[in-house]
């Protein structure tokens, strides 16, 4: 079996190319990204599941609740998806059947972690991580569960925030070493942690912006001199949508009216439609009408 996107994904990090994927978590926000000139996108597990559920991103989206928006997202779009598969959401078995399911939904690299179940975002407090032999079982057997080589694991330690640096360093060499191919150091809390991370881990390392969250945001130039291979941007589409929505509801509660209101919207008889594919369905429609209706 091979897997594409993932090949081209695997293409780009071994080209030396940075890679910049901003956060989708729906059919619009990935329509919306897979339109620009990414070259990948990161399905971000908290805008899931605040977008799905409505809920928090603190282990309360399941399995099922995100392969089938990975699946979604992925057929919806070209670029190469990397999803956010929080702690493979149980034992080794259930990391088994997370990596091929997710694998099976069309995703391109598959993100498991070190935390505790239930997992919380990485850029909240008391975030607890499970003891580093435990986790590296869980790499070896994301590694072997994939049906395509060219599926990429992306194993992420949470250990700075309560262990420290030194701690989530020498995850990060053991989670290398275990087969992982992309190496995720979570909240590192200044620039020169991030620099010591470039420095000292020796493989395609992610680094995740987040403005307001416990570490810096970085630009991808910037990153990209300090050693890290690609960047995403999680918050990005999910923070902007929900005040523009907070901002038009507001409007339509005050005023009555969605006219006037200070805030850039698509038409709905153009773009949006577009974005949406209807072009494709009315094209459909006029090949396939009966006649005489």
């Amino acid at each position: 079996m091979t897997n594409v996107r993932g090949e081209a994904l695997r293409g780009m990090l071994a080209g030396g190319e940075f890679v910049l994927a901003p956060g989708v978590f729906d059919g619009i926000s990935a329509r919306l990204a897979d339109g620009m000139p990414f070259r990948a996108l990161y399905m971000t597990g908290y805008g899931v599941t605040a977008s799905h559920l409505g809920l928090p991103d603190a282990g309360l989206a399941t399995y099922t609740d995100m392969v089938g928006r990975a699946r979604v997202i992925a057929g919806l779009t070209e670029k190469p998806v990397i999803a956010d598969a929080d702690t493979g959401y149980g034992g080794l078995l259930n990391v088994r059947h997370t990596v091929r399911g997710y694998e099976d939904a069309g995703v391109a690299a598959i993100q498991i972690e070190d935390q505790e179940m239930p997992k919380k975002c990485g850029h909240t407090p008391g975030r607890r991580v499970i003891p580093l032999d435990e986790m590296v079982l869980k790499i070896r057997v994301a590694v072997e569960s994939r049906s395509s080589a060219d599926t990429l694991i992306v194993a992420r330690t949470d250990a700075r925030t309560s262990l420290g640096l030194d701690e989530a360093l020498r995850r990060a060499a053991a989670f290398q070493a275990a087969g992982a191919d992309i190496i995720f150091v979570e909240s590192p809390e200044s620039e020169e942690e991030m620099r010591r991370i470039g420095r000292e881990v020796d493989a395609p390392l992610l680094a995740n912006m987040v403005p307001g969250g416990r570490g810096p945001a970085i630009d991808a130039d910037t990153l990209k001199s300090w050693g890290f291979a690609m960047a995403i941007w999680p918050e990005a589409g999910f923070t902007a949508a929900a005040e523009a929505m907070r901002r038009a509801y507001g409007h339509l509660l005050a005023h009555g009216t969605t006219q006037g209101m200070d805030v850039p919207t698509l038409s709905l008889a153009g773009p949006m439609h577009e974005l949406m594919g209807f072009p494709d369905v009315w094209d459909f429609e006029k090949r396939w009408a009966v006649p005489g209706k």
